[in-house]
């Protein structure tokens, strides 16, 4: 089954192409012949000529950043997006969410749903979509949630994964908790799930890990398409007997989204090194999997600094006390582990009752995938994709530093003029206090 990605604004259209080169690249290494063509069948359809093109939609109020995309595609010579797979206009969103999803969104809603056709009618059976943008801007953030509504109503069965990338902390756009604010609140209402990366995390991992000196973008969409495609490649799973997984999106759904109210995933990824110093490193299963358990359970990001103090609770303590703040609890985890010796990996420490919400079983709260196939140069790999109390803090400080713009009405008037009213902030801030106090209580 196929994915069709859709790719909006600057953000959703660089982080996509460096996705396509990862995925394109790790389905071309060595002779893996069902991996790769499982791969091929999910994101790329091939040409006569057996040239793959990437099963995608671009879509930006500004041509630039698509024209770039479409070039550096080219370029690499392995594989293109289609010749008429882009949507552009020449006058951008101005950071402006309600630009975006009021008068964007809607103007340009019959040449963009004849392009998502399009690339639906190529595919032979349909996964659902994946939606790549930022919160921060406005094409990404409004016309995003806007295209993101169109594909609810068109295709109500398909499953909708959003993936957004959270604005660094301390701004890019001045009103950019605004338009984080308004997305997530539509979003939660149209997505089956929301896979969430953080600049200020990613920025962290370039730094501390990969030893880049001048990070740039480029380096930090390299780095979550590299986490994303770890995700989203090919993998068994526990009743899969042997085939790869036919529908990615719909067992990632399946496997974390289990309850309406619980849609925010966070991805964390073991080992993260630069390239040049893979050949020299070698890693156990048993020892990545410690530290990426302690990352869960710590909430630590990266296996830098992770805090080892930390402990799950027992039963009784969490009676007592509201669980340390420390203490990362989880309503479900995916652990995805990718290369050599995969089978002997020990995952039996992720199913330990002490890190799940009471509510649910540890055997339904825990899945794994395994992949022999080692993953874009790393001979062992894992990967975890956590439905947890990991995006809270961010979330409230966002929702937080948001509200207080609001309450002294600062620029309000930007956001009326293009039809959205103070009753809409209000229904969003209201919707996302819900998720918080929803979080917030999967430790109790």
């Amino acid at each position: 089954m196929s994915v069709v990605t859709v790719q909006l604004g600057q953000c959703g259209n660089q982080v996509g192409q460096e996705l396509f080169d990862i995925l394109c690249s790790d389905a071309q290494v060595g002779q893996r012949k069902t991996y790769s063509s499982a791969s091929w069948e999910r994101f790329f359809l091939q040409t006569t000529h057996g040239d793959p093109v990437a099963r995608a939609v671009l879509i930006d109020m500004e041509p630039k950043v698509i024209n770039q995309s479409l070039t550096k595609a080219a370029k690499s010579g392995r594989w293109r997006y289609g010749d008429s797979s882009y949507f552009s206009q020449k006058q951008g969103s101005g950071n402006n969410w309600a630009n975006g999803y009021c008068v964007h969104g809607p103007r340009h809603r019959q040449a963009v749903e004849e392009l998502v056709r399009r690339e639906v009618e190529r595919c032979d059976r349909l996964a659902g979509f994946m939606a790549i943008m930022s919160v921060a801007g406005g094409t990404g953030s409004g016309v995003g949630t806007y295209v993101t509504q169109c594909l609810r109503d068109i295709y109500p069965k398909s499953f909708i994964l959003n993936h957004l990338t959270w604005p660094y902390g301390t701004g890019e756009v001045i009103v950019q908790n605004y338009n984080s604010v308004l997305t997530l609140a539509h979003l939660y209402q149209l997505s089956d799930a929301i896979l969430v990366h953080e600049n200020d995390t990613v920025h962290r991992i370039c730094s501390q890990l990969l030893n880049i000196k001048h990070i740039s973008f480029n380096d930090v969409n390299r780095v979550i398409a590299h986490q994303l495609g770890s995700v989203l490649q090919p993998a068994l799973t526990a009743d899969s007997n042997g085939v790869y997984s036919r529908n990615p999106l719909g067992e990632l759904v399946n496997s974390l989204a289990c309850h309406p109210e619980y849609k925010l995933l966070s991805v964390c990824t073991i080992p993260q090194m630069p390239s040049s110093s893979i050949a020299y490193s070698t890693f156990s299963w048993p020892g990545l999997l410690k530290h990426l358990r302690q990352m869960l359970i710590s909430n630590a990001k990266m296996e830098e600094g992770i805090d080892w103090q930390v402990r799950p609770l027992a039963g009784s303590e969490r009676t007592r006390s509201i669980t340390a703040p420390s203490f990362n609890t989880s309503l479900a985890n995916l652990l995805i582990l990718r290369g050599k010796d995969v089978y002997s990996a020990e995952t039996g420490g992720f199913e330990d009752p002490a890190l799940y919400t009471s509510w649910l079983s540890s055997g339904e709260a825990f899945n794994s995938w395994k992949s022999p196939v080692p993953f874009n140069k790393y001979e062992k790999s894992a990967t975890l994709v956590s439905n947890s109390q990991a995006l809270l803090k961010p979330l409230d400080n966002m929702v937080g530093k948001a509200w207080n713009m609001f309450a002294s009405r600062a620029y309000i008037h930007q956001y009326t003029k293009f039809g959205i009213s103070e009753e809409d902030f209000l229904d969003s801030f209201t919707s996302l206090e819900q998720v918080i106090s929803s979080y917030s209580q999967l430790s109790s």
